[in-house]
């Protein structure tokens, strides 16, 4: 009687939700629940800030699985495109309802705030966790380069109206103008990269950096469900969030400035932050790089774009005239951040530098 080698386990037996993806579930319905008795009995507004603000940060991680889990179905350039469009989504819904509530300074502040939460918090936790864990780590230069140059030029055509604006150039009087036809122009340029980043798959490969991709877990429907699901009721949190937002600012004693830069910048992409921060733990350099300085690139490209031209449909406009200290702050860090990942190499002292210098930005605003 001859013995067959054991055949595999078929897909079905595999679990349809690991331990993760029940802590995300529940953990999402008990906070969205919390969030909404603590909105609608007008209950402690801390309380209900701070709920609603970790039911947004766990919807966000739940858009972010749904999408992971449709696998190579649509490809894998088209699923990375996802992931990066609609992570976002629950910034651009609190920066609407923001808007809406006419709190300009708290979104002109959370635009740069999530940009430079990024690059130097994220950037930085991730260097020190991999430097301590791996010593000195190495990524692709070139990729690393070529998204950083990208960076700059977006990051250029950002804050552009700020600088014709406190220069008193003669489009100064035209700034509204101005900021929509740069929006326009940065998301015909967000629309041109599409075509590339179809092609390729979403992370950076490289001989000391590959990724194991696990065949989806969920069914195609399962998916599809949870990512309009989870969208959808990011959108309404994200109400509560921000009409929690005003008093607890007062409560506090907070300046809209440092709300927006630190508190709403950070509970926007809190997930998708820790994710990066993983990946550099794993040594999964190139991928954790590509996922941290994608994000603000995507600020830069997308989500400020679309709030100018949103702003239209609300009563507060929105122009990309920043304060002078936004514009050299989000200069200097793209700039710092582009000379540290230009020699391909990271140490957790490069990164302590880089949290050490969010730090003091958040200082610089903390009165306003």
């Amino acid at each position: 009687m001859s013995l067959a080698p054991a055949s595999p386990a078929p897909a079905g037996a595999r679990r349809t939700f690991v331990r993760s993806d029940l802590v995300i579930l529940i953990g999402g319905a008990v906070f969205i629940a919390l969030a909404a008795v603590t909105n609608y009995a007008h209950a402690n507004a801390v309380l209900a800030f701070v709920s609603s603000a970790i039911a947004v940060a766990l919807l966000a991680s739940l858009v972010g699985r749904s999408v992971e889990q449709l696998g190579d179905r649509f490809g894998a350039g088209a699923t990375g495109v996802l992931q990066s469009a609609l992570g976002n989504l629950p910034e651009l819904f609190i920066a609407f309802f923001a808007l809406r509530a006419g709190l300009l300074t708290v979104v002109q502040f959370a635009i740069i705030g999530s940009m430079l939460a990024n690059l130097l918090l994220v950037l930085g936790a991730a260097f020190v966790v991999g430097g301590i864990k791996h010593g000195t780590q190495t990524f692709e230069k070139s990729r690393a380069r070529d998204t950083c140059v990208l960076l700059a030029l977006a990051t250029a055509a950002l804050v552009l109206p700020s600088v014709a604006w406190y220069s008193h150039s003669p489009a100064a009087p035209h700034v509204k103008a101005l900021s929509t036809a740069v929006a326009v122009v940065l998301l015909v340029i967000f629309g041109l990269s599409l075509p590339a980043a179809l092609r390729r798959a979403p992370a950076a490969s490289g001989a000391a950096d590959s990724v194991a991709h696990e065949p989806p877990r969920w069914p195609l429907w399962l998916a599809v469900t949870l990512l309009v699901a989870a969208s959808g009721i990011a959108a309404l949190v994200s109400d509560w969030f921000v009409t929690a937002l005003q008093p607890t600012i007062h409560t506090l004693n907070l300046s809209q400035a440092f709300a927006g830069l630190v508190v709403v910048a950070i509970a926007g992409n809190a997930i998708e932050n820790v994710v990066g921060i993983q990946l550099a733990f794993k040594n999964q350099t190139d991928y954790a790089l590509s996922v941290i300085i994608n994000s603000p690139l995507q600020i830069a490209l997308v989500l400020a774009p679309a709030l100018v031209l949103l702003s239209f449909l609300t009563a507060t406009t929105l122009t990309l005239v920043f304060v002078p200290l936004l514009v050299c702050a989000v200069v200097l860090t793209v700039l710092i951040v582009s000379l540290i990942v230009f020699d391909g190499e990271s140490n957790w002292l490069e990164g302590a530098t880089l949290i050490g210098l969010y730090v003091m930005m958040a200082a610089v605003f903390w009165w306003g």
